[in-house]
């Protein structure tokens, strides 16, 4: 049995509702399903103006009536086929009935009491859970749908009344078995006493609901649906680079919670911890991504704490005087005072001295809980044994939370010393022996300030971990990983950034140690590797599920570009020199762009164009500044260039091409060179980087290959067929030379189309003076027309382009 419960936002219109009933549907393919929903999104605060508008004897209530009518009546005609309204409707219509008798009594009687006021607020659930209900039958669900007045038994605290649990579990259960094969829909937030009185759970109170169905179940796991994707190291709003929660601990998600971490509702994680059940809290809206599980056990992800949280207004009462040092029962005297009037206390501290205690409550307590207090006190208060209560509003809470805390020494000076460089006061202190938060209290103008200086004291000062699963060992993979053997300490000193090799593979082998491969030995380790197995080693990359990991993709082939889009939607970012997803279809392009901005990973893959050089990057900075393309033209292949500043007299084409081979400037099978393919693709992909939306055969091409050499059986052939043709090319670079040019094998993005071939220049141009193996890409745009903006460099060869992927790795370091 699996308990989903979904909030406001997750039922707020029918396209929503459509949503909830797909991820529901699914979830129920594999186990038993009960859903519980909240009113849909704003109704209940519409239902307590509502209510507060006609006790105080304001027709203008009767607006604000219809439009909650309006809604719910909307949304049924929207969602339900035709045919299937008729009944819903009515059955909606005789709720809202109901709730404008009981709005007239309130506007008659000018009053509005804790109990009304609840049976007010019931109605958004019972509206929503009805409406989802009757839809789940329009999709022919076996649903029915239960009311939480007759499940949970509550006392008479109207507002946020207490279950009786040993009674609730006893009722959920029977009807639970009565429903067997169902689909059960409950109305969250709400309960009755033994009277049938209706009363609330309090705000929030529906994720309470959920956890209490989930704990009578005895469910394998309780989902809480919401508008976010789970719990975050602090507040978004707060805090821009804040990191998601994969995993969290019941009691780490109860202290967040606590603090102001508003998806999750704190006596919501107090039923399924009695009973173990895992929590995981989920967003409607993305579907796909993970979210955050609360389970017993903590996960280690290395970092001293787990998040940081806040509640922006709180109100310190301090009280303060001679008469409480060594006094029995003062604590006691003064925490019953407040419990007389139903107060509740955020944070308590005092002084070793036994001068002083303070609490923070609400700010809506506040008036109150001074009046209490001097009450109980007002006899030492009146002798001067005490100072006068004092109150102070406008201040904030934060908490740093996480179970590692306990063993990180030095944690709470980091905290303070990170506060006190930034000139942020704390009025007061407070943390358990347990060890598992640090609460203080500062002005509520600093709330913000010290949310981001604890969070970048914490989160972002610590070394930096990537953990790399690279695929190809062959010319660039091998150059990379010496690379990065000789880089790797070096970087970890002087930049904090902590470089492991968990995976590694080749079409052969591979190997795995999350602990880190030692590069120094990644030839032997992998060659008593396991089989390689393409599925196996993405299974492998999933299981770990390691922080910061990275899929470094340094094959040729079209097998592993296959795990880009599962890696990215899991949060792996990508780096590669691999042309094939980029140049493939585009739609498949725009889809692994869109995963990876979505999911907040990098799908970096600059060495597809120019090898080491920053031609990607210089676009991206061109578009993405608002600068428009004209035209872009490039000498792309670094091979290409080579073969034809090599050409000269006394030399054969076949020798050259065969020198491009042997010196790694070429692909394995320099046919993909020479018959312009590889340039083709390098140009599609500045073309689509520029914004236009073309195909591979988009993209007219130049073939310099005879028909012969391009279908000989291996490589070594096609280098005899071609040893055949060196007349033709010689023939050819002569004329080209008699003119005082060169020849240079180009590429042409403009006006929507681009085209590749080869084509000789005279000095005049820049692509004349392009020697070796170097690229050049001239930039024409709207900011660069009179003269372009030109990149130029060594655009090919093992070593650079191992460079351009290292530094694509550093950048996502650097992220």
């Amino acid at each position: 049995m699996r308990v989903m419960k979904f909030g406001g936002t997750s039922v707020q219109s029918p396209e929503m509702m459509r949503q909830v009933a797909q991820i529901v549907m699914t979830a129920s393919a594999g186990t038993s399903v009960a859903v519980v929903v909240s009113a849909m999104s704003g109704v209940t605060d519409h239902l307590e103006k509502v209510a507060r508008l006609a006790s105080t004897g304001d027709d203008s209530y009767q607006q604000l009536q219809k439009e909650i009518e309006k809604k719910h009546l909307q949304c049924v005609s929207e969602l339900l086929p035709v045919n299937n309204q008729s009944a819903t409707l009515a059955a909606i219509k005789m709720l809202l009935n109901e709730l404008d008798d009981v709005l007239q009594g309130l506007f008659l009687l000018k009053e509005l009491t804790p109990k009304s006021r609840d049976f007010v607020m019931s109605f958004g659930e019972r509206f929503s859970s009805h409406i989802i209900t009757e839809y789940f039958k329009c999709l022919n669900v076996d649903a029915v749908l239960g009311d939480c007045r007759q499940l949970i038994l509550t006392d008479n605290g109207f507002g946020n009344a207490a279950v009786q649990f040993e009674e609730t579990y006893r009722r959920i259960s029977e009807f639970f078995a009565k429903s067997k094969g169902k689909l059960v829909v409950l109305p969250g937030f709400i309960g009755a006493t033994a009277n049938r009185e209706t009363t609330t759970l309090g705000r929030g109170g529906s994720d309470y609901t959920a956890a209490i169905v989930a704990a009578a179940l005895r469910a394998e796991l309780l989902e809480i649906w919401t508008d976010v994707d789970g719990m975050m190291t602090a507040d978004p709003r707060k805090v821009k680079s804040t990191i998601p929660l994969r995993q969290l601990s019941y009691i780490e998600a109860l202290e967040l919670s606590h603090f102001g971490a508003k998806v999750l509702y704190p006596p919501s994680v107090q039923p399924v911890l009695a009973q173990n059940i895992p929590l995981k809290i989920r967003n409607t809206f993305h579907p796909d991504r993970e979210g955050t599980l609360i389970t017993r056990r903590t996960e280690d992800n290395g970092l001293p704490i787990k998040g940081i949280s806040s509640i922006d207004a709180v109100a310190l009462l301090s009280l303060n005087g001679s008469g409480m040092v060594g006094v029995t029962g003062f604590a006691s005297r003064l925490f019953g005072s407040l419990a007389t009037g139903r107060i509740n206390i955020i944070l308590i501290t005092q002084a070793s001295s036994e001068h002083s205690i303070t609490v923070a409550i609400t700010p809506q307590d506040a008036p109150l809980a001074k009046q209490l207090i001097e009450a109980e006190f007002s006899r030492e208060l009146q002798s001067g044994q005490l100072d006068p209560v004092k109150v102070e509003l406008e201040q904030s809470i934060l908490a740093i939370v996480g179970e590692n805390m306990k063993n990180t020494p030095n944690l709470a000076g980091r905290l303070f010393s990170s506060l006190g460089k930034n000139g942020i006061n704390v009025r007061a202190i407070a943390q358990g022996s347990s060890e598992h938060n640090i609460s203080l209290v500062t002005g509520g103008a600093d709330c913000q300030k010290a949310l981001n200086v604890i969070h970048e004291a914490f989160f972002l000062s610590e070394i930096k971990v990537l953990n790399l699963f690279l695929t190809g060992t062959g010319t660039v993979g091998s150059t990379l990983l010496r690379q990065m053997g000789e880089q790797i300490p070096k970087i970890r000193a002087e930049h904090n950034v902590d470089i492991r090799i968990t995976g590694i593979a080749n079409s052969r082998k591979m190997h795995f140690s999350e602990a880190g491969i030692d590069v120094a030995q990644w030839q032997q380790l992998l060659d008593k590797g396991e089989k390689m197995d393409i599925a196996h080693f993405d299974s492998r990359m999933k299981t770990l599920n390691l922080r910061n990991s990275i899929l470094v993709d340094c094959t040729a082939g079209d097998v592993v570009p296959q795990l880009y889009e599962g890696a990215l939607n899991r949060g792996i970012s990508v780096v590669t020199p691999n042309k094939v997803a980029c140049s493939g279809p585009y739609d498949k392009y725009r889809q692994l762009k869109g995963m990876a901005a979505r999911r907040g990973v990098k799908f970096l893959f600059e060495t597809n164009v120019g090898a080491g050089l920053p031609i990607i990057k210089t676009l991206n900075d061109l578009v993405q500044s608002g600068d428009k393309i004209i035209r872009i033209e490039a000498v792309l292949s670094g091979t290409l260039n080579f073969v034809f500043n090599e050409f000269t007299q006394g030399t054969l084409f076949s020798d050259v091409v065969r020198k491009a081979k042997e010196l790694g400037y070429s692909e394995p099978d320099p046919r993909l060179d020479l018959s312009g393919v590889d340039v083709a693709r390098k140009i599609l992909i500045l073309a689509r980087e520029a914004g236009a939306k073309l195909e591979s055969k988009d993209v007219e091409r130049g073939n310099l290959l005879p028909e012969s050499s391009q279908i000989a059986p291996t490589v070594e052939e096609f280098f005899g067929v071609l040893h055949s043709f060196n007349g033709r090319f010689e023939v050819a670079r002569r004329k080209v030379e008699s003119e005082g040019k060169r020849q240079r094998y180009v590429a042409v993005y403009e006006e929507g189309s681009a085209w590749t071939g080869l084509k000789s220049f005279g000095p005049e141009h820049p692509f004349y003076q392009v020697e070796g193996n170097d690229n050049m890409v001239l930039f024409t745009t709207e900011r660069y027309k009179a003269r372009p903006l030109i990149v130029k460099g060594a655009g090919a060869g093992a070593e650079v382009t191992a460079a351009g992927v290292f530094a694509d790795i550093i950048r996502i370091a650097n992220f």
